[in-house]
């Protein structure tokens, strides 16, 4: 049984007048009692797809968000937040009876339904647009925004497999990342473990019963140390709470299914959590604990002196008792644990009275955090792109990030992979503007130097120095990209205006079409009114300074030039001064036909080798996937795909010198040895080895799993057939 199971599905508004009771909290419970009238009034016999009554919907949501201690408002638009939406009751009316605070959140939740897009991901994307542009004004929106997500997943096994599979894809891509800069890792942790059960079922499941194969020993264990280390404290027990915390599912799914781990390799699949009163506290309790059990080296982290982004502040330090078995200690004050669980929920009570403010510290602390996270967001907003704000939002809220110092102290957060670029525009867009350099460590760096912790950059500037626009690939972050997209869209537009328009007319030609002004403006009336252009000028300036990649949008435009031309001919397009697709090599030794200047990748879910037959997906917002053209992803009949036109060809060059990657899967005898053998036969023939695991799969067999590189199929087959030479191996697959 998942943890997640036992958590009370459906609660009414009894349930939620309890615990508001018990919190303790001011609630104004007359307009709650209205907010709640008006709902079950406004949804009436609905029912979700379950046949559970509909306003148990909201009255759950409601109830999550009062155990995370938010304000009336906050619960209010939790009841109404599917009114809008759902029902006849505007948000007009909305506003007259609880005033703007609460129209506002309800629909900055409430998704955009009746605006014609032309894909799921679009859809998807604007409607995060939608709720980012709400939350620029008022955070509550997301928190809202996440026990509704919440609640749908805990109750989503009624929905269809894919609509179940897309909603889950959708938390890993935006709501967990979301809810982990905000600090609030019990939502993140449930929404990720949820919906890996639906990405990943057979994952899910073998992890879990792992855990629950070991919860008796887990158990047993926790308690010994835990009068261990109460013992070794000389503390009353008054004064320190010791409690055991087991990893998260997907937590440990990426550690064995993708970085191939066993269990039994991850030190922190459970560890002890202390809590105590005080920070002088922790660091005392570090001591003691260091010389109970051996510490790890290079296994302490000292989150209280330098806090996490999502302020999340602990003690981090991996030890091994006298029994060899290594296992975490995380040592942290209350109030720090009332933030490292909630986040800025828990927080919110310092803007609400319902908790006093110990110091104006933390107050501005609070106001800090919350700042930094819209700034983050805000960025997304001006996107002209709207399915960039997908990976924006993984880039800027990637849970690996790096720290790095200014030459006066300061200390800097930023996602892994940032450069100097993206450090200069978090100190100041000015700064970023006028760099021109960066020294690291007091060394000049080139300017796509990935920054890591714990150096100290210094930003270079000079008065009369801009931005150029390679900057734009090099940065990681969106707000610098932003940054420097508007510096360009105000100082250079009438650049970008010729630039924009030689790039579409360049890409037109290449798609043999042709034709003059007022026929073009005529073409480009969807993307004006998409984009919310006022002229066609705007759209060139667009695509000039790069808030529109011309690769994302031509085979819309296509499809709409041949919607116009046959709805006005209807008969063939006359093609003026045909020319021949060029054929550009991109990266890795592929051609694409059509296209220079795209990004591509190589697919995870079949990785073609130079051999294979191939052929190109044109994704959003990275650049075009290279397939196997058998891949079980690509259909057999392309004309049959829900876009077809988003398929290209592409081939293998006749000179590769790059190495791949490929997947084998190996059944073997399971003896002593058969690993080594292996490993040893791939060595002899100077294969690199990204990963080499083992499991068995009954009595007395085994399947190793291998990532390795090769240079084509042929080589791959040479490879495999000097390991089909070993004793014991019984065959050998590539996956």
């Amino acid at each position: 049984m998942s943890k997640y199971d036992e958590v009370a599905h459906y609660q009414d508004f009894q349930d939620l007048l309890n615990i508001i009771k018990k919190s303790g909290n001011n609630y104004d419970t007359r307009k709650i009692q209205k907010a709640y009238n008006i709902a079950d009034k406004a949804h009436g016999d609905q029912r979700r797809i379950s046949g559970i009554p509909f306003i148990l919907h909201p009255t759950s949501v409601a109830c999550i968000i009062a155990q995370w201690g938010m304000d009336t408002d906050s619960i209010l638009s939790a009841l109404l937040h599917d009114v809008v939406e759902d029902t006849e009751y505007t948000l007009d009316y909305i506003r007259k009876e609880f005033g703007k605070d609460v129209a506002n959140i309800v629909d900055g939740v409430t998704k955009i339904s009746k605006i014609k897009l032309y894909s799921r991901e679009e859809q998807q994307a604007e409607n995060v647009r939608k709720m980012l542009i709400a939350m620029s004004n008022d955070i509550r929106v997301i928190i809202v925004k996440l026990a509704d997500r919440i609640h749908n997943m805990r109750t989503i096994e009624c929905m269809p497999e894919q609509k179940r599979r897309d909603k889950s894809r959708e938390n890993m891509e935006v709501f967990a990342p979301i809810a982990h800069r905000l600090g609030m890792k019990a939502v993140k942790e449930e929404l990720e473990d949820l919906s890996l059960r639906y990405l990943d079922p057979i994952g899910y499941n073998e992890i879990e019963q792992a855990l629950l194969l070991r919860e008796d020993d887990r158990e047993k264990f926790i308690e010994r140390k835990k009068k261990e280390i109460i013992k070794a404290s000389k503390m009353k027990h008054d004064k320190i709470t010791v409690y055991g915390r087991v990893k998260s599912i997907n937590s440990i799914y990426k550690k064995t299914i993708v970085r191939g781990k066993t269990i039994d390799q991850i030190y922190d699949v459970f560890a002890l959590r202390i809590i105590v009163d005080e920070i002088k506290d922790c660091y005392n309790l570090l001591g003691v604990i260091h010389d109970l059990y051996k510490p790890i080296p290079n296994r302490f982290k000292d989150y209280i002196s330098t806090p996490k982004p999502n302020m999340y502040q602990s003690l981090h330090t991996t030890v091994i008792d006298s029994d060899g078995i290594p296992f975490e200690v995380q040592i942290r004050t209350w109030e720090m644990h009332n933030t490292a669980e909630n986040g800025i929920a828990a927080h919110w009570k310092y803007k609400l009275g319902f908790t006093r403010i110990v110091n104006n510290k933390k107050a501005k602390e609070l106001d800090e955090n919350i700042n930094r996270i819209k700034d983050v967001l805000a960025a997304q907003i001006d996107t002209d792109d709207s399915t960039d704000i997908i990976r924006n939002i993984r880039n800027d809220f990637d849970q690996n990030e790096v720290y790095v110092f200014s030459p006066k102290g300061d200390v800097f957060n930023l996602p892994a992979g940032s450069t100097a670029i993206d450090l200069a525009y978090l100190i100041h867009t000015e700064v970023g503007h006028h760099m021109v350099g960066a020294k690291v460590d007091k060394r000049i760096v080139p300017i796509d130097y990935k920054l890591n912790t714990g150096e100290i950059c210094e930003i270079l500037t000079q008065k009369d120095s801009h931005p150029r626009r390679d900057w734009l690939d090099i940065c990681k972050t969106s707000s610098a990209r932003s940054k420097i997209r508007q510096w360009f869209k105000k100082e250079k537009r009438e650049d970008n205006i010729v630039e924009g328009k030689m790039m579409l007319e360049r890409e037109l030609k290449r798609s043999n079409i042709s034709l003059n002004d007022e026929e073009l403006e005529r073409l480009l009336q969807f993307m004006l009114k998409k984009n919310k252009f006022n002229t066609v000028e705007d759209l060139y300036a667009s695509v000039g300074y790069g808030g529109i990649q011309l690769w994302k949008v031509m085979p819309r435009i296509r499809e709409e030039y041949n919607a116009i031309f046959k709805e006005d001919n209807d008969e063939e397009p006359v093609i003026v001064n045909p020319t021949p697709p060029r054929r550009k090599r991109i990266s890795s030794g592929v051609i694409v036909e059509g296209m220079e200047d795209c990004l591509i990748k190589f697919s995870h879910c079949c990785n073609p080798l130079p051999g294979d037959d191939i052929i190109g997906y044109i994704t959003r917002g990275y650049g075009v996937s290279i397939h196997k053209r058998n891949c079980p992803n690509v259909p057999k009949d392309i004309s049959t795909a829900e876009e077809p036109e988003r398929y290209v060809k592409v081939y293998w060059e006749d000179d590769i010198k790059d190495n791949f990657r490929a997947n084998l899967e190996i059944i073997c005898k399971d003896r002593t040895g058969i690993l080594a053998d292996v490993t040893i036969a791939l060595s002899s023939m100077r294969i690199f080895i990204h990963s080499l695991n083992t499991r068995p799969i009954n009595s007395d067999q085994a399947i190793i799993s291998a990532t390795i590189d090769v240079v084509s199929r042929e080589h791959l087959d040479t490879v495999m057939k000097r390991i089909g030479q070993i004793k014991d191996i019984v065959s050998i697959n590539r996956f």
